[in-house]
């Protein structure tokens, strides 16, 4: 049967069926095919073009069937070793996820989530499977990419690793680096804006003026080779200046909340008090005041208190004109103030509608496009960074508005392509912007508009311009086309978790190099598997052992030492290029004969 043409999956067996295909779904189907593995995509859950972008690498494409139980029949469910849910919509994923495990409850599910109270719930006794949000897998790329951060941080069993990015001069990578562990060395071309990176190189890798290579070790031994870390997370311990620029920094977003309106109040306040207890203290007879004196009356009066301690009964008549005056002034005055005092009040409750007010004097904060749960997830952790976050979006009734306001996040309604909607976000005097909407044409729309309000800034490359494309081809071509240099894909990113999940493998994180994609995965050595005794040489050319933990001495060696042999019990971490790590988990999980070939030489620590 044509796999373009809606059929069932009659005969399959071990199958893996994919629900979705926006997004990251096809990816998925593409990278399980040519990991050899036959897949099944239920049609109504992508469109024409989709389907059609995925002919081909599909063993049937089944339609609907007018039950969802209909249809996952159709597909094979029961002989199906998993079921991958990615639709756009949370419940339709929990929907077809609890169907298909009550229809096979041996089968893999694997669904994405991005509610945290669903995805909580659903991963109580889910079974074989996992619930994975893809927001939180890609958001520390993005964060890192808008902090400027050239160092990724992982950790094995206690220890830190940091992928480290650092430029390195002629030479090779063995003479600069000593036993730092080469994860990628990326070369500029000049062809095109997207760089050449060489995945996993060897030590002898002979490096070029303008490279930069990205080294693994520990902080210790980055240290030792005069590369300086920063840990992640929150930045409590800064110093006393950075401390001082921020409490005026943050005093000064405070006072720009209010309007302008409030500030001449006060000062016409400030005035008529200072003139009244001037023609106080020269001219009150009857006793005569000090200065403190004629202050506290003129106070007293302006606020109409009126204690009975002093009056202007006795007075001149032109002080007692004064008087009405000054009165009737103070009320005027106290009114206006309280009136502002009030609609900042009310604003603070309508907090979503007051955006531009709280962005009027940030400085070097970062812009997000897109309050969806991925841009959601980006602002949470910029400010657990320590950094200002400014939030602008299209839809007043997103759903996400609530977490943005437990956050104290300050939204900003308008189309980000407008000139108007990006100085009222203050993009000059930003640090980076993020912009992560769902729309691959809206984000480059943007991503033009920002680079033309730029101007010598966009040329300097002083603000990162960090760019969320789903297409790779697409982020490859826009790179090339407008010198875009942080165009990070999310699919890319995400997609091997969806696909190690469905195999059964584990993956332990990702990051990206130059927007390449790397991928950390952890491989548990089983007795008399494919690869008990193998040396570390079987595994694959690009791809790097980080780390060894013995089961029989419980140690965790790295980096490990050329010939290094596996052994049953032992557990290993490598990283390399997403293609590459799902092969050598397949591989690792496979139970293929020893004696097969590998898929290359193994570069090892």
């Amino acid at each position: 049967m044509p796999d373009n043409q809606p059929g069932d999956a009659g005969g399959l067996s071990g199958h893996i069926i994919v629900c979705g295909l926006d997004g990251i779904g096809v990816t998925i189907v593409d990278q399980l095919s040519r990991g050899g593995q036959q897949v099944v995509v239920l049609t109504e859950f992508g469109t024409a073009l989709q389907l059609s972008s995925v002919q081909g690498r599909t063993a049937a494409l089944v339609g609907p069937r007018g039950s969802l139980e209909q249809t996952l029949t159709a597909a094979g469910i029961l002989s199906a070793s998993a079921i991958v849910c990615v639709v756009a919509k949370d419940l339709r994923n929990v929907q077809i996820a609890l169907q298909a495990r009550h229809m096979n409850p041996a089968i893999r599910v694997v669904s994405q989530l991005g509610n945290t109270a669903v995805r909580r719930a659903m991963a109580v006794d889910n079974g074989p499977g996992a619930v994975i949000d893809g927001a939180t897998l890609a958001a520390p790329s993005i964060v890192e990419a808008c902090l400027g951060q050239h160092m990724h941080q992982m950790e094995f069993e206690s220890t830190i690793f940091v992928a480290a990015t650092v430029p390195v001069e002629h030479g090779t990578l063995r003479s600069v680096f000593g036993d730092l562990a080469p994860v990628a060395v990326t070369r500029p071309t000049l062809e095109t804006a997207h760089p050449t990176v060489f995945a996993c190189p060897g030590r002898d890798f002979v490096t070029e003026p303008g490279d930069t290579a990205t080294m693994l070790g520990t902080p210790e031994e980055l240290a030792m080779r005069d590369i300086a870390f920063v840990p992640s997370g929150p930045r409590e311990r800064a110093g006393q200046g950075r401390v001082l620029t921020r409490l005026v920094g943050t005093l000064r977003a405070a006072l720009g909340e209010f309007d302008r309106g409030l500030y001449r109040a006060l000062v016409g306040l400030l005035l008529l008090i200072s003139s009244s207890t001037m023609l106080l203290w020269w001219q009150y007879r009857k006793p005569g005041m000090t200065f403190l004196t004629s202050l506290y009356f003129s106070v007293e009066t302006v606020s109409t208190v009126g204690y009975g301690d002093f009056s202007f009964t006795a007075q001149a008549w032109w002080l007692r004109v004064w008087a009405i005056l000054l009165m009737l002034s103070g009320i005027s005055i106290f009114a206006i103030i309280m009136a502002y005092v009030a609609d900042f009040l009310i604003s603070r409750r309508l907090n979503h509608s007051l955006g531009k007010r709280r962005a009027r004097r940030m400085t070097d904060h970062v812009i997000v496009v897109g309050l969806g749960a991925f841009g959601l997830q980006v602002a949470s952790r910029l400010i657990a960074a320590g950094k200002q976050v400014v939030v602008i979006e299209r839809d007043e009734r997103n759903r996400f508005l609530s977490e943005a306001a437990a956050l104290d996040l300050p939204v900003i309604f308008g189309d980000a392509t407008s000139v108007g909607t990006l100085e009222d976000a203050r993009l000059r005097d930003a640090a980076a912007i993020a912009i992560l909407t769902s729309d691959d044409m809206v984000n480059i729309e943007t991503g033009i508009a920002v680079r033309d309000m730029l101007d010598d800034r966009w040329a300097a490359g002083s603000i990162p311009v960090v760019m969320r494309v789903f297409d790779q081809s697409l982020s490859r071509t826009i790179a090339s086309r407008f010198g875009f240099q942080n165009i990070q894909s999310i699919e890319a990113i995400t997609a091997p978790w969806f696909v190690a999940a469905a195999l059964g493998l584990e993956v332990m994180g990702a990051f990206s190099v130059a927007g390449s994609p790397f991928t950390i995965g952890r491989l548990n050595i089983a007795a008399g598997g494919a690869l008990d005794g193998v040396a570390m040489q079987g595994l694959s050319a690009n791809t790097r052992v980080i780390a060894l933990h013995r089961y029989t001495t419980g140690e965790l060696e790295h980096p490990p030492r050329r010939g290094t042999r596996f052994s049953a019990g032992d557990t290993a971490y490598i990283i390399g290029p997403n293609d590459e790590l799902i092969g050598v988990l397949r591989r690792a999980t496979s139970g293929a004969a020893v004696g097969e070939p590998a898929i290359g030489e193994a570069v090892v620590g």
